[in-house]
């Protein structure tokens, strides 16, 4: 049986009202101001995803109904103006060209892998703890737990055979006819294998700003047709990107002994992803140019704004073990009730 996800603690006034809606209030008389809030910020943040939640799973003491609540929607919808905004000055779109050449400039980057990597895979690949390696699948749990559903959003937003090569893509993701092999339930027994809790929902208190925005632009692209392209650039960059940090995963996990469980999730991209890969660049992105070439500014800002994302989440992290301390807000141990780790 699957449990409600619980709700976290909320990080400032937007997530403070975004929980009171969710729990049966009604919205504040006056809305906390947007224009306040960082829109990378952790109040911001947090309050968007559990905005975005009940689209997903459920959660605790909240009514299914909330999912079109008005109050929440209209919570929302500053909350994503302001992030979307921020995106798009972060992320530049001049200078990308028009038609297919921009998609092609935006997705070059990611075609050839650095010789000299340095990013989280690579740390934990070559001298990786069990500690490190438990605080990289916290952070990846919040979508990981529910991988590929943001994208499912984009089905009903193509035609032809973007729709029909996507949904291919999707059906791997989902598992290929066997619930055993739906990679979020391989996510869920890589982390009970890794001696964490696999509930869905359970360290969401201790994920930072820096990573929720990750799984935020994936629902707010997933969530608007009118940001159909920036949602398939963004689906397009997790199937190119995927294999070779999956590798390096899995040789992270073998270094530290894992059980085959662990190894199975990232082994399982290595070969699935592949093939993605060509799939979604000529057969989802080159079909959807050819029905929509206006769409290729938005492709290649999807593609650039996850990159962006990504990169910052990077170097958050890095950061963070260069200097000694936990990645997360807090460290995995003060979590009540943490579970006992399983190796190392």
């Amino acid at each position: 049986m699957t449990h409600p996800a619980p709700l976290p603690e909320p990080r400032g006034p937007l997530s403070a009202a975004v929980r009171d809606v969710l729990l049966g209030g009604a919205a504040p008389p006056e809305a906390p101001s947007v224009a306040d809030a960082d829109p990378f910020g952790e109040d911001l943040q947090l309050a968007l995803y559990l905005s975005y939640e009940p689209h997903y799973r459920a959660l605790e003491g909240v009514d299914d109904e909330r999912e079109w609540d008005p109050a929440l929607l209209g919570l929302r919808r500053p909350m994503e103006e302001a992030f979307l905004a921020a995106l798009r000055e972060a992320v530049p779109r001049e200078g990308d060209g028009v038609g297919a050449p921009a998609v092609d400039a935006a997705l070059e980057p990611l075609l050839v892998e650095p010789v000299d990597g340095h990013g989280v895979s690579h740390r934990l690949m070559d001298e990786g703890t069990w500690e490190l390696m438990r605080e990289y699948l916290v952070h990846r749990s919040p979508y990981q737990l529910k991988e590929s559903d943001p994208q499912a959003w984009l089905i009903p937003r193509l035609e032809g055979q973007a729709k029909a090569s996507l949904v291919a893509v999707a059906f791997d993701e989902f598992g290929a006819g066997h619930g055993e092999r739906v990679h979020a339930r391989l996510f869920a027994e890589l982390m009970d294998g890794a001696g964490l809790d696999a509930s869905y929902g359970r360290y969401l208190d201790l994920v930072p700003a820096v990573t929720l925005a990750t799984v935020n632009v994936m629902s707010l692209f997933g969530l608007h047709r009118s940001l159909r392209g920036a949602a398939a650039g963004n689906f397009a960059v997790l199937e190119i990107t995927s294999p070779p940090g999956a590798r390096r995963m899995a040789k992270a996990l073998e270094r530290l002994g894992a059980e085959e469980r662990c190894v199975r999730f990232f082994t399982e991209h290595v070969e699935a992803d592949a093939v993605h890969e060509q799939v979604m660049r000529r057969h989802v992105l080159g079909d959807l140019l050819s029905r929509e070439p206006e769409l290729a500014g938005d492709i290649a800002f999807g593609i650039r704004a996850t990159v962006w994302l990504d990169e910052r989440w990077e170097e958050r992290v890095l950061a963070s073990w260069d200097a000694g301390h936990t990645s997360l807000r807090r460290p995995l141990a003060c979590l009540p009730g943490a579970p006992a780790p399983a190796q190392g």
